[in-house]
């Protein structure tokens, strides 16, 4: 199946994904907001390299550059037509290639993923998981649909490309040095700044 969801994000469906997430002035300002959140705890300059796992067009690494603009940052994205679009973004190093093929030539400082492990087929989380944390030094944020139980989701009248389950505690059954220090929701109907009912966990390395 994992071949499967491969071709799917590489092909039309991909495709039409980065059509509907085309580069707005709301989606950025909504992800600086959540970035904001995500790392309020942080100082500023803790955070000096990032690397997205499934970055599409780049939307959430914009808005990662725009509050913290002296950081590295990476991003990796399977289909050509997002990626087309990522590569323009000057201060991102972008790799057009499969999360399971690409090999990190770093650590990170911050590593995640948004919205990209719920379309990954189950029997390849432990490869994604693998990949989230040995490309970090000290953080991993995971924002996705949550579900204390593993479910599927009829995505769009597509089977097996959309999956909901608790990836945080996956991950800190795992790996016993990460620690959960920080995590929230954003709703889909908040007023100023929606996301699409993304819950998100930020884990730190002992």
């Amino acid at each position: 199946m994992g071949l499967m969801q491969e071709e799917f994000w590489k092909g039309s469906f991909g495709d039409e994904y980065t059509i509907r997430n085309k580069e707005n002035e709301l989606l950025i300002a909504s992800n600086i907001s959540f970035f904001t959140k995500v790392l309020e705890n942080l100082k500023a300059d803790v955070i000096d390299s990032v690397i997205e796992f499934g970055s599409n067009i780049g939307l959430n690494l914009v808005a990662l550059h725009y509050l913290i603009p002296r950081a590295e940052i990476f991003g990796v994205e399977i289909n050509k037509q997002a990626y087309a679009k990522l590569k323009k973004l000057k201060y991102v190093q972008s790799f057009n290639t499969s999360l399971y093929d690409f090999v990190s030539p770093k650590t990170f400082t911050l590593s995640f993923t948004k919205g990209v492990l719920i379309h990954q087929p189950p029997e390849m989380l432990e490869k994604a998981y693998d990949l989230l944390y040995h490309s970090s030094e000290k953080y991993i944020l995971i924002s996705e649909y949550y579900n204390p139980t593993p479910v599927e989701v009829d995505y769009r009248g597509n089977k097996s490309v959309l999956f909901k389950r608790d990836f945080c505690g996956d991950m800190l059954d795992r790996y016993p040095d990460l620690t959960l220090i920080n995590y929230g929701f954003i709703y889909h109907r908040e007023v100023l700044f929606p996301q699409d009912d993304m819950t998100w966990f930020l884990l730190s390395k002992r």
